[in-house]
């Protein structure tokens, strides 16, 4: 069931939303209803005798903070939304480049990796939608105030003016000279509008350290037991990466690979 809402909230938001052509009929929106009707069902009481985590948390501060039952669906909706498909998809991702290119697997660096999978692989294409703060004009188009604006992260990533060789897979641009020598790579962190697959200003996600840390323990963790091979005589060349658009861009084909476990001494 778990799944099963996740997938849904993303359909509705990433999805054709009457709304948004006749507000008047918002009501209508019967699927939205039917995904939160299922996240309402579920009950947020706590047992005595488990151990706390975040819901506890969260009910521990509804006083403090006037928070009230739909507070915290709402956060936790955010915290599921935002935080499970982003996750994998980028791990998926960044292992199925590495098989593309198993060189680069002998020197990973685990940060390098998922930046550089971020850039060609954003989870969210699109970001979220913003609204313009004031009115402006961008190439002679008249952009008033509160106009819903929409950012392509994935066109971002891949300008060829701003990335050479934008459509290849190089950590390496990523790393840092040894030396501290040459330009300092493009940071995520809404600093260099050519990446930005966390978005930028006020409204970057609040997740990015948390997100870059899981993503990249998971990676190394992965990298450091297995040594990973490829089904059934695959060449490198054969892992498709095509993706499929949404509101969270996942691969079309699943991945799937064969773990070697390596000895590992754990002194």
């Amino acid at each position: 069931m778990f799944r099963e809402v996740i997938d849904g909230n993303a359909a509705t938001l990433g999805g054709f939303n009457v709304q948004d052509y006749f507000p008047s009929l918002g009501r209508l929106d019967l699927l939205a209803w039917v995904v939160f009707a299922k996240t309402n069902s579920r009950s947020i009481a706590v047992e005595e005798d488990q151990e706390r985590d975040f819901v506890d948390v969260l009910l521990g501060l509804r006083q403090e903070y006037s928070l009230t039952r739909q507070d915290i669906k709402a956060i936790l909706m955010d915290m599921f939304i935002a935080g499970t498909d982003t996750s994998y998809i980028v791990l998926e991702f960044a292992m199925a480049e590495l098989m593309r290119k198993p060189h680069l697997m002998a020197k990973l660096q685990a940060e390098a990796v998922v930046k550089e999978t971020l850039r060609l692989h954003p989870p969210v294409p699109l970001l979220l939608p913003h609204l313009s703060m004031a009115e402006c004009v961008i190439d002679g188009y008249k952009v008033p105030a509160e106009t819903q604006v929409i950012v392509n992260a994935w066109a971002v990533g891949g300008d060829t003016a701003s990335w050479e060789d934008a459509s290849e897979f190089v950590p390496e641009r990523f790393m840092v000279n040894d030396d501290g020598g040459g330009a300092p790579a493009p940071d995520f962190k809404g600093r260099d509008f050519q990446f930005l697959p966390f978005g930028a200003g006020r409204r970057i996600c609040p997740g990015i350290n948390f997100g870059m840390a899981t993503v990249e323990i998971m990676l190394a963790n992965l990298m450091y037991f297995f040594d990973w091979k490829l089904l059934n005589g695959m060449r490198p060349e054969d892992v498709d990466v095509t993706d499929v658009f949404g509101m969270t861009m996942r691969r079309k084909e699943k991945l799937f690979l064969v773990p070697v476990s390596r000895h590992v001494s754990r002194a």
